[in-house]
């Protein structure tokens, strides 16, 4: 957190020791909490909840959101909070791809190519838009104390459950296999390949910048990119897959639909062995979800060091309706697109999985409508 702390905080200077010192509770409780996984699950979890600590102190730090980057550009042309995603993707895939290649234990973000990854993906860029975060965003703005964050919340969970309970369905309208670049053109091919076209849409998204300051510090946002990407490569290794923030929500709606007496045993996606066995044991073994949790506690520290921690929260009631409308949108049509703005866009990309650049394309123009209906429902820019 001291990185954090000295490069990416936005509180006056004045208010930063203050602010310092009523963090060494949390920083302690964060350590105990750390200490407690790794007793009850094993160091490889222990691992993986402070690597979703760190996930969730830089996207709180510098207000990294997925959603709010294509949202400024989309209405003030303002690339900065975009550049940076395409920064953290190509930087995280350098070391993530040749890894990979390297090593029979890792395995990218793969997901096959099918109409429901093009439906899914399109309205997922929608409805994020309207409820200002995408898998991570609205994580991470839980963790701040966001009551509209909070409102999209369960319906995430529900919809993601539904909508792998429901994916066979879905992919019965036709799918191809999944294609993993590294191995379908080379390792070097893949990584040249895909930097250019990262570069291609950097350059088209400077040249036509309106403005670069309206809601980010560009350094600490690219400050920010670089050590998303660092601790991706680190989720990587450690957990042998790349970061993901959806099936851990649907697991957590599993658990509670078996709790409230629902067979998952008849069902299409859960009833599979692995997935039952997944269920039936605690959430903190699942490599998601403790990643997920860390994020939670993450984003709290950074919110309680920046003096952000529970924003007021001013909606009408059609808007908190849209708030959970929009996260069961969110989970369900993730699921359908094989992953959210992390596990597809972020790791589907910089492991090399074509599935990662149809789902950007896709959700991009989702977004372009998303945009338009946030603002016919008077949401804030």
């Amino acid at each position: 957190m001291s990185v954090l702390s000295s490069s990416l905080a936005a509180a006056p200077a004045a208010a930063a020791a203050p602010a310092r010192e009523r963090l060494a509770p949390w920083i302690a409780l964060g350590i105990a909490l750390w200490a407690t996984v790794t007793w009850l699950v094993g160091l490889r979890q222990g691992l993986l909840f402070a690597v979703g600590i760190g996930f969730g102190a830089v996207l709180a730090g510098v207000a990294f959101g997925f959603t709010t980057g294509w949202r400024a550009w989309i209405r003030d042309r303002d690339p900065t909070g975009f550049l940076a995603q395409l920064l953290a993707i190509a930087l995280a895939m350098v070391v993530s791809i040749p890894l990979i290649a390297s090593d029979s234990a890792l395995t990218g973000a793969y997901g096959p190519l099918s109409v429901s990854l093009l439906l899914g993906a399109f309205v997922f860029g929608a409805a994020m838009q309207v409820a200002d975060g995408c898998g991570s965003g609205t994580l991470y703005k839980v963790g701040l104390g966001n009551l509209f964050s909070v409102a999209v919340l369960p319906g995430f969970i529900a919809g993601s459950f539904l909508g792998a309970a429901q994916l066979d369905r879905w992919l019965a309208l036709g799918a191809l296999p999944p294609v993993a670049l590294p191995q379908a053109i080379g390792v070097l091919p893949t990584l040249l390949a895909q930097l250019a076209l990262l570069g291609l849409i950097a350059a088209a998204l400077w040249k036509f910048r309106r403005a670069t300051t309206t809601r980010w510090q560009p350094r600490a946002i690219y400050v920010g990119a670089a050590l998303l990407a660092l601790f991706g490569v680190l989720n990587l290794v450690i957990a042998g897959q790349p970061w993901g923030i959806v099936y851990g929500l649907g697991l957590a709606g599993a658990k509670v639909a078996g709790a409230l007496g629902y067979d998952l045993a008849a069902n299409a996606f859960w009833g599979r062995p692995a997935q039952l066995a997944q269920v039936e044991q605690t959430l903190l073994a699942d490599v998601t979800t403790i990643t997920n949790l860390g994020l939670l506690y993450g984003a709290f520290v950074a919110a309680r060091r920046r003096g952000t921690a529970c924003p007021p929260a001013a909606a009408t009631g059609r808007q908190w309706l849209a708030a959970v409308v929009a996260g069961l949108v969110l989970g369900y049509s993730a699921r359908l697109a094989f992953g959210c703005n992390i596990g597809a866009f972020f790791s589907g990309i910089s492991t090399g999985s074509l599935h990662g650049w149809v789902w950007f394309a896709a959700a991009f123009a989702g977004s372009l409508a998303g945009v338009k209906l946030r603002a016919a429902l008077g949401l804030k820019a």
